[in-house]
């Protein structure tokens, strides 16, 4: 068989199962919203709310925004909700989508944003943190027992190892999960090319299939595909508290490489909101006390000192070097140069991927 009809095979085989992973995922916890999480009614009030996020970290909202409508600032506040692959997300409401607050993967989704006009150029002193209520570490999600012994990055690359890790086209997960590995092989950017080398074994040779979002990611894999699922440690903290439900196949564990990338999902309220106070008050509600608490519940790492000392028993795993995205120069300058139509790691994706 040729190279071209090897790569038109492989592409073919990919889509299909992305077809299946997105089935999947929107019939079980995928993309979408919900008026009634865990039962209680969150839809109702005489104001509202459109809340437009990416898909993660619906576990946590849903635990959230009931506690926030408890609260005498959240009373009589119903919400709408929506969740998706982040740059899809983004790029929906720079179109149009209603929205009064907005939490993306990635910064760079919310920069489209401010060039719509659609979030104030100020948005990241609009609220504490850099507007980022909470966080997560990239971490490597693997079957109950690690059967294949899957501890570091360079395990990613042995012989037959199938790694599932979404489309950073799509995803803002994607990006933050090829920016761990890019920043451990190039020594925080000091190496470039040791991190892309190092991307483009894994890409062409280790990742069979791209979903769109990080949650239809682990909904492949939690289906049975791959090894290893590259991915936030909040996405693994849900799948092993789901093991007493699973079967043995589906059961997992998680591992956190010793060098890692931290992860930091940003919030905005819309300029266009027409009940600006409500949102600002609903993003408050996140950095408070309670709101930070139940982040950490729900598996992401709060960012109030007080509720990261309160919650440290709750992500107990060891990691020596932890990078972040101001050390590879900022977004500005990673997704230039790094993601984008001509950022290397996206020609990676093109050239070695051939999708």
């Amino acid at each position: 068989m040729s190279t071209g009809t090897k790569r038109r095979a492989r592409t073919a085989t990919i889509n299909l199962t992305v077809i299946v992973a997105l089935i999947v995922a929107l019939t079980g916890c995928g993309g979408g919203s919900t008026d009634t999480p865990g039962g209680a009614d969150i839809s109702s009030g005489s104001r509202h709310l459109n809340l437009v996020a990416y898909a993660t970290p619906k576990i946590g909202y849903d635990l959230v925004i009931p506690a926030f409508r408890a609260t005498p600032e959240g009373r009589d506040i119903g919400f709408s909700q929506s969740y998706g692959a982040s740059g899809d997300q983004s790029r929906k409401v720079a179109r149009g989508l209603p929205a009064d607050v907005v939490n993306f993967s990635v910064e760079p989704d919310v920069t489209r944003l401010v060039k719509a006009g659609v979030v104030d150029a100020d948005w990241q002193t609009q609220a504490p943190n850099g507007s980022v209520p909470f966080g997560s570490v990239v971490a490597l999600v693997v079957r109950k027992g690690n059967p294949k012994n899957i501890r570091t990055w360079d395990d990613l690359l042995r012989p037959g190892i199938e790694v599932v890790s979404p489309n950073p086209g799509s995803s803002g997960s994607a990006k933050w999960n090829l920016l761990a590995p890019y920043a451990a092989k190039s020594d925080g950017g000091k190496n470039p090319q040791a991190g892309l080398d190092y991307l483009s074994t894994l890409v062409r040779d280790h990742i069979k299939i791209l979903p769109k979002s990080g949650r239809e990611a682990t909904s492949a894999f939690h289906q049975g595909q791959g090894d290893v699922l590259i991915s936030y440690e909040n996405e693994a903290i849900m799948l092993e508290r789901k093991n007493s439900e699973a079967t043995p196949a589906e059961q997992i564990e998680y591992v956190l490489p010793s060098t890692t990338f931290k992860i930091e999902n940003p919030v905005a309220v819309v300029n266009t909101s027409a009940d600006k106070k409500a949102a600002h008050s609903f993003v408050d509600f996140l950095y408070s006390p309670r709101g930070q608490e139940l982040w950490a519940q729900a598996g992401f790492r709060p960012v109030e000192p007080a509720a990261v000392a309160k919650t440290a028993h709750l992500f107990p795993g060891r990691i020596d070097t932890l990078w972040t995205v101001d050390d590879l120069g900022g977004w500005k300058t990673v997704d230039a140069e790094l993601f984008g139509n001509d950022g290397a790691i996206s020609k990676i994706y093109a050239q070695e991927a051939g999708r």
